[in-house]
């Protein structure tokens, strides 16, 4: 992997620097335990033209604390424990397996964001073609590692995470096949919290990693600025109606948002050309038509 040229390989796609930049739409669990939702999220993200679809995969009993299992709350399904509610937003495997059989009938890649060993262990069933670390993570050793046991690609958002423990998850993941995303972990998150500039400052400071963005704004003005600091993968919350329920929909992008978004990200990749200083041809026409030629020195004006 060049300095120069950062990428890592997800799947058949090379993603990095010179590449199309990579869209991933996370869906998490905004299916809500649907896999009929789901399949309709993967479908819009197909439409949007989006590169892959992200779910997140828990085990609760890891994952929850045990003092939080047994306090009741308000759910779709009605009053429930919370250890109960979190299984009731969970896949299992039989779902997973439709979910496999239609991303590869629609030609979209997928994969998860891991939030404890088993569920690493469960994942690796699907042959996944990388991981997601989830800003949550960032700090989880154990996690850290048995991921990068895997030997996939993975992919790790920066969110409420000092440059500190980013430089410790990185020496224990190892730069190769690593790339980071840029996120504030705040749902949804003000514009004015956003701080994309860190985007290039994480260029930078590990100039050997594939370098992105993951956003939880409401619009999809400041996506389109991420692209244009340097980001070369994308990721967004998507939904198929922001009020759903679940604490990720607000700040989820609505199936006609993404593909304005996929549009727009496109469009903003191809204006930004290579930065070198160069006459098109077209101009040219231009330049004889309304430039004034300089009399003394058959030179055209610059002014």
């Amino acid at each position: 992997m060049s300095s120069k040229n950062p990428e890592i390989r997800i799947g058949d796609r090379l993603v990095g620097e010179g590449h199309p930049v990579y869209v991933i739409a996370e869906i998490g669990i905004n299916h809500n335990g649907s896999v009929e939702l789901a399949k309709k999220m993967i479908d819009g993200a197909v439409l949007a033209g989006c590169d892959a679809v992200k779910f997140q995969k828990r085990t609760p009993e890891v994952c929850v604390p045990k003092d939080q299992w047994l306090i009741e709350r308000d759910t779709p399904w009605g009053r429930m424990t919370y250890i109960d509610y979190r299984h009731k937003t969970e896949f299992g495997a039989s779902e997973y397996s439709d979910i496999d059989r239609h991303c590869k009938e629609r030609k979209i890649q997928w994969f998860v964001s891991c939030w404890d060993e088993p569920a690493v262990d469960f994942m690796e069933r699907f042959e996944p073609p990388c991981y997601k670390i989830a800003s949550a993570s960032v700090t989880d050793t154990p996690l850290l590692e048995r991921l990068k046991a895997t030997k996939k690609p993975l992919i790790m958002s920066t969110g409420m995470s000092t440059m500190e423990e980013i430089r410790e998850a990185i020496a224990t993941l190892g730069e190769d096949n690593l790339a980071l995303m840029h996120a504030i972990s705040m749902y949804p998150c003000d514009v004015k919290d956003l701080n994309l500039r860190m985007i290039p400052n994480l260029k930078a400071t590990f100039p050997r990693l594939t370098i992105g963005y993951s956003g939880h704004e409401t619009g999809l003005t400041p996506t389109f600025a991420a692209v244009a600091l340097g980001a070369t993968m994308v990721e967004r919350h998507i939904t198929l109606d922001r009020a759903m329920w679940g604490s990720d929909q607000a700040a989820s992008v609505e199936i006609p948002g993404l593909v304005r978004l996929v549009s727009g990200i496109r469009d903003v990749s191809a204006s930004l050309g290579d930065g070198v200083k160069r006459v098109h041809e077209k101009e040219l026409a231009q330049a004889k038509k309304l430039r004034r030629a300089n009399k003394s020195t058959g030179a055209t004006s610059t002014h």
